[in-house]
């Protein structure tokens, strides 16, 4: 089922996993990636979804502006949702994938599981036996 679509990213539930996936295309527009991310906090509330694996292989380095309103605004409603789980499949590029350093300490210490993965098979195994 396809929650958001748009041409930088796809969030699709899984429901027979009971998991949220999205993918990004190209390197994101960071106000519409915002907004699709806003879909899945409210499809996570609704439908009680606690997993979410993220295919950012694509997706260049996010400004420090947005890196800011992840950790203080979204994964903060999103945990509140019900959020317990990521597996992260990190940008090819090392400048992108470097940004997500920050996020991993910060969702532990918040009560978020978070693995990250260079192949999406293995994140799609490690978030199914969730």
């Amino acid at each position: 089922m396809i929650i958001a679509e748009n041409e930088y990213v796809t969030l699709r539930y899984v429901e027979s996993q009971n998991y949220l996936y999205h993918t990004v295309h190209r390197p994101v527009d960071e106000t519409v990636f915002m907004a699709s991310l806003d879909s899945g906090v409210d499809f996570m509330h609704q439908h009680h979804v606690q997993k979410w694996l993220s295919d950012d292989r694509l997706n260049g380095p996010f400004s420090e502006a947005f890196s800011q309103w992840a950790i203080n605004d979204w994964i903060p409603r999103s945990i509140q949702a019900g959020w317990k789980y990521w597996a992260n499949v990190v940008p090819v590029e090392i400048k992108a994938a470097g940004t997500l350093g920050p996020f991993i300490e910060v969702l532990y210490d918040m009560g978020l599981r978070m693995m990250v993965f260079s192949k999406l098979e293995e994140a799609q195994t490690w978030i199914v036996k969730l």
